[in-house]
């Protein structure tokens, strides 16, 4: 490894070792730019008369370079795979770099003329041709390296790859390295534009400047947002992008101006848009925008091929989203013990923790004693379950009413296979699961009215949910399911058919979100595209973490541990505490940059509003 620094940036070049280097001697390096350092890593060719293990070494590594185009990569194949291989087909990523396993050494016969190199490994994740990120658990990954001899241009006989698989296979440390998780946002389908919702949808691009494209980061990422949303969230949301809208040919770099203005130039196919469609075609680059840039994105202006097409700032984007997380409610919610439903108005406003109130109606003084309550987004009205978890009860909030009868009843035995605590979606529907093992079932009640409807999860295979979440846009639902003796974390794509009282809504393509977790204990929303989990991996102890909707572990990491959590309260603005129940300490809570604090000895079932 030869390490250099050039103009402030520090240049890594790579020789066949397998992996970036984790070892070695610390040394100093002068930069005029220190504040703008950034380690940049170039691949080198083979050499002359490289060995099969040396050209398969060179070639791993330098998938992990920023070689513009792979073009340094693609002088370990011969010609045809050069001219074939697909390095932006999908990404492959491994606990560790790949192993590979080369031939015996008494094949010497067939190594005159061919070879073969198997690439072993654990994988752990996919990333599709769309940026998409898909967790796994830990997989037996075998691929195929075949080598061959051709002549070089000075005539020579050198081994070079012939047969390669499409896309890039890189250990986990490279993988983040690389690349970044964005969340991109779509309107959630099936809703009017004064009633919208912006939707996240999470991609990883790469760092800096993709080789391929050779567009810096914000460049990418709008690129893909105009692509249109990944296949697994596309039947639930909408782009205002006109099909075959694309950036400017051209356009590799996207950054505001002095006056924090970031311009986009399009292709034509945005040029006959309506000023509506338009401003919320900006909403959806401006939110997605908002975090990326190092510099504050306060206005997106569109253009398109005959000049400005519209603009919008960022105070206006909000008025395109009705879950408006920059303004979520505050309050928390939970249950005494005696049973009763108490509010904390104003949470951490201050520094002195607010005095609990009892909550308007039946719920705050009523004869039923509850045990777990759920919230309405727009804090109007609340659901509660019974404390022996048999019935759930639906009351106003902001007047006052006699106790109702329960709008679902368990059958269920015992009490914890009965009725999950309650989740409102950002729409003001009410859910709820019932875990009667004679008729496990998942229902919904539309504006927490009328009668349940059963909603139908095609992709349990006998698993029986335990407890649910629902996202603030209504079309994500994040359920705790036991199945073979462990609970996990999986996130279903809310589909809704219909309209009225004819609607039917379903929950498709269940897919694990926190697959290195053995027993997942509590799970709550935390903004847009995060999920906080508590639970615990093989033979670990519980830990909270927060992980994304996709999967893919959260920037944030793990948190600071806290002794027996049972349940987990986050709200949908980031800013606000997250909340924990536990068996030792009490309703307990977490301030961005502070440690675990009690809030509450007494009391459970702590939430925000949803």
């Amino acid at each position: 490894m030869r390490v250099s620094a050039l103009l402030g940036c520090g240049i890594v070049v790579l020789s066949a070792c397998g992996a970036m280097p984790v070892t070695g001697d610390v040394k100093a390096v002068d930069a005029s730019q220190p504040g703008d350092s950034q380690v940049q890593v170039y691949a080198v060719p083979p050499r002359e008369g490289a060995a099969p293990l040396e050209v398969v070494d060179g070639f791993l590594e330098s998938m992990t370079s920023d070689d513009p185009d792979f073009r340094t990569t693609r002088t370990y194949l011969t010609e045809e795979a050069a001219r074939t291989w697909k390095p932006s087909h999908g990404t492959t990523v491994l606990a560790k770099a790949p192993n590979r396993n080369g031939p015996s050494l008494h094949d010497k016969e067939r190594r005159s003329a061919e070879t073969t190199y198997t690439l072993t490994g654990d994988q752990v994740a996919s990333v599709d041709a769309q940026s998409s990120y898909r967790p796994l658990a830990p997989t037996d990954y075998s691929q195929m390296l075949h080598l061959v001899r051709q002549k070089g241009s000075d005539g020579k006989q050198e081994w070079r790859i012939d047969i390669v698989p499409d896309g890039l296979v890189l250990g986990q440390s490279d993988f983040k390295r690389l690349y970044r998780s964005v969340n991109k946002y779509y309107f959630a389908a099936g809703r009017a534009d004064s009633d919208s919702a912006l939707v996240a949808d999470t991609v990883y691009v790469r760092n800096r400047t993709d080789p391929v494209t050779r567009m810096d980061t914000a460049a990418q990422t709008v690129r893909t947002l105009l692509e249109g949303p990944s296949d697994w969230l596309r039947p639930v949301v909408d782009s205002r992008f006109p099909t075959g809208t694309a950036l400017k040919r051209g356009v590799t770099s996207l950054a505001p101006d002095d006056q924090n203005v970031l311009k986009v130039p399009l292709n034509k196919k945005a040029d006959k848009v309506g000023q509506g469609a338009c401003r919320m075609m900006a909403a959806q680059v401006l939110v997605t925008l908002r975090d990326l840039t190092s510099a504050r994105v306060g206005q997106v202006e569109l253009q398109g091929g005959r000049g400005p097409l519209c603009s919008l700032g960022a105070d206006e984007a909000d008025e395109f989203a009705s879950d408006h997380a920059s303004g979520a409610p505050d309050s928390q919610y939970f249950v005494d013990d005696k049973g009763h439903v108490q509010r904390l108005p104003g949470a951490d406003k201050g520094d002195a923790e607010p005095e609990p109130e009892p909550v308007i109606g039946p719920f705050g003084a009523g004869p039923v004693a509850m045990s777990a309550v759920g919230v309405a987004r727009d804090e109007q009205q609340a659901a509660a379950v019974s404390a022996n978890q048999q019935d759930l009860y639906v009351s106003s909030l902001v007047a006052e009413s006699e106790p109702a009868e329960p709008v679902v009843s368990s059958r269920a035995k015992k009490a914890e296979d009965r009725l999950s605590a309650p989740s409102w979606d950002g729409r003001g529907d009410l859910w709820v699961a019932d875990r009667d093992p004679a008729g496990p079932r998942l229902l919904r009640l539309t504006d927490g009215q009328g009668a349940p409807q059963e909603v139908e999860v095609p992709g349990l295979d006998g698993g029986r949910i335990e407890a649910l979440r629902m996202s603030a846009d209504g079309v994500r639902i994040a359920l705790r399911v036991f199945e073979d003796g462990h609970t996990t974390l999986k996130i279903g794509r809310v589909e809704r058919t219909g309209s009225g009282e004819a609607e039917r809504v379903s929950v498709q393509d269940l897919r694990q979100a926190a697959p290195q977790l053995a027993d997942v204990t509590a799970v709550s929303w935390s903004g847009r595209s995060r999920l906080v989990v508590v639970g615990r991996e093989e033979g670990g102890v519980q830990q909270v973490r927060y992980v994304e909707a996709d999967g893919s572990t959260s920037a944030s990491g793990v948190l600071p541990g806290v002794n027996q959590v049972t349940a987990i309260a986050a709200a949908d603005d980031e800013q606000l505490p997250l909340m924990a129940d536990t068996e030792v300490d009490g309703i307990v809570k977490l301030s961005p940059g502070d440690n675990w604090q009690t809030v509450l000895k007494d009391g459970s079932s702590l939430v925000y509003p949803g």
